[in-house]
């Protein structure tokens, strides 16, 4: 994704010398739209200009659901929950209306796990908790879930939030769930 400068003073390129980032305005994309240029770490926390980064995901990906969950596994497997969100975002969408509970669910659920391994227990638990109940009220009204394991998810969101709550600390790649089956959703 190309990212331009733009704004009041971007249309000269400049650069401020002390974050390496526009120098006025914001980052826009090619459309206009604000897109940080920051480089990000695994959990999606923004780094200094010219620091050394993840790759970002891209956005605006259209997948089939299977291949959704399949990345979306393999980037929580990485203990990179924040760009496994970025996922399910674009299944979201670009899918079918019907399926916007089962995909906000998932991606809120791989938010909470991102706030959580970062530290922030109140927000980690709550994103848990709200994934959770969109997921099971998705599944509840009979929507295909490509073979996540529902009722292990919920066991993984609801333990976990438990933890978080009590102040344990949460390492994102070990914390991983299972989306399509395994023990407690892992």
């Amino acid at each position: 994704m190309a990212i331009t400068l733009r704004g009041a003073g971007a249309e000269n390129g400049r650069v401020s010398e002390e974050t390496g980032g526009p120098a006025y305005g914001r980052d826009r994309d090619a459309e206009g739209r604000a897109r940080s240029a920051r480089p990000r770490d695994a959990l999606g926390r923004p780094l200094p200009y010219g620091a050394a980064g993840v790759a970002r995901q891209p956005e605006g990906v259209v997948r089939a659901p299977g291949e959704s969950l399949r990345e979306a596994q393999r980037l929580l497997d990485a203990g990179m929950p924040f760009h496994a969100h970025e996922v399910f975002e674009d299944a979201w969408k670009s899918g079918p209306g019907g399926e916007r509970e089962l995909w906000q669910g998932l991606a809120q659920l791989a938010v909470g796990l991102t706030h959580a391994a970062r530290g922030n227990a109140t927000g980690g638990a709550r994103l848990l908790r709200r994934g959770a109940g969109r997921v099971e009220g998705y599944a509840d009204g009979g929507g295909d879930t490509y073979g996540v394991d529902v009722a292990g998810l919920l066991r993984w969101a609801d333990g976990l939030a438990a933890r978080v709550e009590r102040g344990a600390p949460v390492d994102a790649g070990a914390e991983a769930p299972r989306l399509r089956g395994g023990r407690d959703g892992r």
